[in-house]
């Protein structure tokens, strides 16, 4: 990627850090993009699956299709930063990096664009609604395949804590599945100083979330990665009294999914036995999310081997992480493969979700580079 490419891919990504949008809610992000895709010369559609865009780049008569895809949505979070460029708006914050994701294919565009060594047709998906909104399926049941036709498709996530601009690709899963576990504990409310005429839902609720944790210690083979986290427990309003019921919401996260019908099983047989011994009622739900993130292998190793011809620093020992993503929807649809690309140290809460979180710019020739790379190596494979 030559200077002033970088240097302009850095001015857009800035602008997009500091002007973030909501899951649902990405309307200027995506007028944005068309605007920049109007300005290379590159073909697109707006409005798929909601706020996404799809572009097609096109060159010879080869009949042969690939897929690039970057997310476009920002986080519920006040940014702490600091950066000339922080949010400006309160409470929204590019804290995952999708601001450079979305460059980033934008620079790739602009980088095949320029290139002809290349034949075939690069679709460029600018997804909405990654962040729990999905946005992969709207797109996929807005005919995302069958309209913009690709038989592979390929995409990345940055990774703090891994060396900058470094691409791993990994050999077994990538990201866990992901699934909310909600409870509604009902007990019967009284006078804190007789408990005796209560049930008390704090006390079910109490149990229950230890009890939960030994699904994880006791149930599941300790060789098989799962978790089980419970980030709200909301009850009660006034100190004296026992109140009638208690709400817990948590997630649970597994890198197969035999595990997770394990593990679901387990936390209906836990949450009954907690019920019974507390003399309460227990609602349990348990909506799922993504599936397991797996690259299929010939992907897989086209990516690496695209890596490596780009002359980019490639890992191959990288373990998977229990963070879910949607673009596993996209592998049930088409083989694929889905990279992590270094964003540097994490130091000064330089992490995913962080207040302090910030893409690292001098990552974007890397970004941009990989993917127009697999996506010429999908082509002529």
């Amino acid at each position: 990627m030559d200077r002033s490419l970088h240097e302009t891919l850095t001015e857009w990504r800035r602008h997009l850090h500091a002007n973030p949008e909501l899951t649902l809610h990405e309307k200027e992000t995506s007028a944005f993009v068309q605007a920049r895709l109007t300005e290379l010369g590159v073909p697109f559609v707006a409005g798929v699956g909601g706020h996404g865009v799809v572009a097609t780049l096109r060159r010879g008569s080869s009949n042969r299709s690939v897929g690039l895809r970057a997310d476009m949505d920002a986080l519920p979070i006040i940014e702490s930063s600091g950066v000339s460029h922080a949010s400006r708006k309160h409470g929204v914050m590019h804290a995952c990096g999708h601001d450079g994701h979305t460059v980033s294919l934008l620079g790739a565009a602009a980088m095949l664009a320029r290139d002809p060594s290349w034949t075939g047709t690069v679709q460029l998906v600018f997804q909405p609604a990654e962040e729990g909104g999905g946005g992969a399926k709207s797109m996929i049941a807005d005919g995302l395949f069958d309209r913009f036709p690709m038989e592979r498709i390929f995409g990345y996530h940055n990774w703090p804590g891994l060396e900058a601009g470094t691409v791993a690709v990994h050999d077994g899963p990538v990201m866990a599945s992901g699934g909310r576990v909600n409870f509604t504990i009902k007990g019967h409310s009284g006078h804190a100083a007789l408990p005796h005429l209560a049930r008390d839902p704090m006390i079910a609720a109490a149990h229950l979330l230890l009890a939960l944790q030994t699904i994880v210690s006791r149930n599941v083979d300790p060789l098989d990665a799962a978790v089980i986290t419970i980030g709200v427990l909301q009850s009660g309003s006034a100190a004296n009294q026992i109140p009638g019921e208690a709400i817990m919401r948590g997630t649970m996260r597994t890198l197969k999914d035999s595990v997770r019908d394990e593990m679901e099983m387990a936390i209906e047989r836990v949450t009954a036995g907690v019920a019974q011994t507390f003399g309460v009622k227990i609602d349990v739900e348990q909506p799922r999310g993504n599936p397991v993130t797996e690259n299929t292998p010939a992907e897989r190793d086209l990516a690496a081997e695209a890596v490596q011809k780009a002359g980019i620093p490639l890992r191959r020992d990288m373990a998977p992480a229990m963070t879910g993503e949607d673009f596993a929807w996209y592998l049930k649809e088409r083989p694929g493969a889905f990279a992590w690309i270094g964003n540097g140290p994490t130091d000064g809460g330089r992490e995913l979700h962080n207040s302090n979180y910030d893409y690292n710019d001098a990552i974007l020739p890397s970004a941009s580079g990989y993917l127009a790379a697999v996506a010429k190596q999908a082509l002529g494979d």
